[in-house]
């Protein structure tokens, strides 16, 4: 478990990664998503998670060389979209990527959804790159237990990151369990569930207690779930406000009733029936 926001956790190739960063889904180009990226970096965040299909990469590379850190310093994740796929279309894919960020590799490259009949060959390319150097560890996003299990069973790299909707409504146990065995460290997306946990008694009442907000509260059961969890938000205030969760720890037992919050319920699409 990290211990404060700049900690990182070593992924199955020995990389590490920051445990905490910013997610800029549907986060507009330009000049908000440089707000954005911006604040988080001097907030103390170094993972900022962007996506081919967010349609904002020149704007976080952009924020990134303004920023004049030392490029060891951040770690960028980008992901291949679903008309992407293929063995040469990733391959383009990639390359486009890397030159709107403006960057000569990339941290972390990940399939963002398991199409059918395409996500193995995609793969394929997505191993060479990673052979090349030009990208420091690969994964996937959104992939259930059987694609995982197909993709293995079909590649010589085991995924370093599963990076899915995670949540006190959505716990994915038995996949979190998967990934662990497997040595593929879980990742989670809208792990406020899109705003829709605010308002949970439970979890305003160990706000209270804390003094923190349920968005914390939740971020930080995350944290102690060992879940590499990337918070989305424009606003300066809430980037800063979402980072503020190593002061405190939940108790096991207050671990135990979050879990038992989880009804199977997504804010997202279920992987095995996107578009």
């Amino acid at each position: 478990m990290i211990t404060h926001l700049q900690d990182t956790v070593v992924l199955n190739n020995g990389v590490k990664m920051p445990g905490f960063g910013l997610g800029v889904y549907k986060v507009k180009d330009g000049r908000t998503v440089k707000t954005a990226v911006h604040a988080a970096l001097e907030n103390g965040y170094r993972l900022i998670d962007t996506a081919s299909f967010y349609d904002n990469e020149i704007g976080v590379g952009e924020a990134l060389k303004e920023a004049n850190l030392p490029r060891e310093e951040w770690f960028i994740t980008t992901k291949v979209w679903n008309d992407q796929q293929g063995y040469e279309a990733t391959k383009k894919a990639f390359e486009c990527s890397l030159q709107k960020l403006g960057l000569d590799y990339i941290d972390l490259y990940l399939i963002h959804w398991p199409v059918k009949g395409m996500y193995v060959d995609t793969w394929k390319a997505m191993e060479e790159l990673y052979d090349s150097g030009k990208v420091r560890a690969i994964g996937v996003s959104n992939f259930h237990q059987h694609h995982l299990g197909n993709l293995m069973a079909n590649s010589e790299i085991i995924p370093a990151i599963n990076q899915v909707e995670y949540h006190p409504h959505l716990t994915q146990e038995t996949l979190h369990a998967f990934c662990k065995q497997h040595g593929i460290q879980l990742e989670a997306w809208s792990p406020l569930k899109r705003g829709q946990l605010m308002d949970h008694p439970f979890l305003i009442s160990l706000g209270k207690k804390y003094r923190k907000t349920a968005a914390q509260i939740i971020l930080r059961w995350n944290i102690q779930n060992e879940v590499i969890t990337i918070p989305k938000s424009t606003k300066p205030s809430r980037i800063k406000e979402n980072a503020a969760i190593f002061d405190f720890s939940l108790t096991e037992e207050e671990m135990k009733e979050i879990n038992s919050l989880n009804k199977n319920d997504r804010s997202g699409t279920n992987p095995d029936s996107f578009d």
